[in-house]
């Protein structure tokens, strides 16, 4: 491997592996704010028990989000030192606001652990509103510095040098809405199916009609109305992304879609594998004129096709596959909530049939791959530029070497962390079960927040 392909697979790692935890990171304390809202709305205490343990598991998964995170930002410096270059005169708005962003979520969510019950109704809901809203912000903020390499403003170049720097130019770039629109979106889906995948599972191996059942039960249906509308949501926001790569980056969009010629009344590949040599996608099923339509609201829009650009600048072939993985798994997700809510509400089912509950399980590590895939096209669909038409990659990455033996080390310290993660939970939850938690819930004087093995 070249010392460019270690870096940018060392820095891919980082990514891949944080991206878990931060997409939950934000998706989750959507999930807790909802069930402290019903609860608040109707006092069944199945929906605080909830919380509260979604709660406990948030703050696992951000005692391993805040140091992979911190990682990342040092392999930023490190590994990419003429991208930073860039960032550090043009774009630093976003991290500067995200330490703000940051400290307000840890606070708020100090005090809904704490004290939750030493506080009215109303402090702990905002309590929550500001965990969401910290999480979201961070989110949003650090994305903009992606949508910012994708479609670059508030800067010149000359002989060398970026001059005319407006801040706030580069932090609202044309992108900035969609991107942050589609991670949020993507995030409250995946925090919603995550829960979906724990509540399914736990039905499996529960009894039919007992307590804890129905409560898993409660938190698989709400789960499953939360991922199903910001799925669709996200579907939405995704056909305006189709629209952004077409206006700003358009050989990502021939490369997703394997266009190599440009046309109208393009049509939209679905599945195979990109073929250069053909210059085809081979067995896949073609749309007629859709990729037209999704680009321009229009079936005689012109899309431009790979062919039009040099070759030395086409995105690798595989993002055509990396596409339509992210696209299928959404269509999934929202296919999976649709049909529960018409199994449950219209057709007055009391149970799922089992291989309905095993793919609400499966639904979650989807949702998660999901993410993976969609993240990887975002990134590589942009090579071979750091900053689009501005910065290469090659001319971002250190001149260091031997970097072979901190990628096998990072991926080591991330298999640890990752079983780790898993470990704790898996022991919290075994210590601390559902059953434990109702009979807190139900006896007067017994705090449901502080009382855990």
């Amino acid at each position: 491997m070249s010392d460019l392909l270690i870096a940018r697979s060392l820095f891919g790692t980082t990514m891949g592996f944080h991206i878990i935890f931060a997409t939950i990171g934000v998706g989750l304390p959507l999930m807790m704010l909802t069930a402290e809202l019903l609860y608040q709305k109707t006092k069944d205490q199945d929906y605080v028990i909830m919380a509260k343990r979604w709660t406990k598991a948030f703050a696992v998964l951000l005692g391993v989000g805040i140091p992979t995170g911190t990682i990342a930002g040092t392999q930023l410096s490190l590994l990419w030192p003429g991208f930073m270059e860039v960032i550090g005169k043009v774009m630093a708005l976003p991290f500067q606001i995200e330490i703000y962003a940051f400290f307000i979520e840890a606070l708020f969510m100090s005090i809904y652990v704490y004290a939750a019950e030493r506080i009215p109704p109303w402090m702990r809901i905002s309590s929550l509103v500001f965990v969401a809203l910290g999480a979201f912000a961070s989110a949003v903020l650090i994305t903009n510095v992606h949508a910012f390499e994708g479609t670059p403003q508030g800067f010149r170049i000359v002989d060398g040098e970026i001059v005319d720097v407006d801040p706030w130019a580069a932090f609202f770039n044309p992108s900035f809405f969609v991107t942050a629109g589609h991670v949020a979106l993507s995030a409250y889906t995946t925090g919603a199916f995550v829960v979906a995948s724990v509540a399914a599972f736990k039905m499996l191996r529960t009894p039919f009609g007992t307590r804890v059942y129905n409560f898993h039960k409660k938190a698989l249906m709400l789960s499953l109305i939360i991922g199903g509308v910001f799925s669709f949501l996200t579907a939405l926001n995704g056909h305006e992304s189709a629209q952004y790569l077409h206006e700003y980056q358009p050989e990502k969009l021939a490369a997703a879609e394997g266009l190599f010629e440009t046309q109208s009344y393009a049509p939209l590949a679905i599945g195979g594998f990109t073929d250069r040599e053909t210059q085809e996608v081979k067995w896949g099923i073609e749309i007629p004129w859709a990729l037209s339509f999704l680009a321009g609201n229009s079936f005689d829009t012109v899309v431009v096709g790979l062919n039009d650009f040099p070759e030395e600048e086409w995105p690798p072939l595989f993002v055509h596959t990396l596409f339509n993985a992210m696209v299928g798994i959404g269509s999934l997700l929202i296919l999976l909530s649709l049909v529960a809510f018409v199994w449950n509400k219209f057709l007055k089912k009391d149970r799922f049939p089992r291989f309905f509950m095993w793919a609400f399980v499966a639904s979650g590590p989807l949702a998660v791959l999901g993410i993976e895939f969609g993240w990887i096209f975002a990134c590589t669909g942009r090579q071979p530029w750091t900053i689009y038409r501005v910065l290469s990659t090659a001319d971002s990455v250190t001149t260091a070497e031997n970097l072979g033996i901190l990628f096998i080390l990072f991926a080591l310290i991330y298999a640890v962390l990752g079983v780790a993660v898993v470990f704790v939970m898996l022991y919290y939850f075994k210590k601390n079960t559902v059953i434990d938690d109702i009979n807190r819930a139900e006896q007067k004087n017994v705090p449901l927040y502080g009382s855990n093995t």
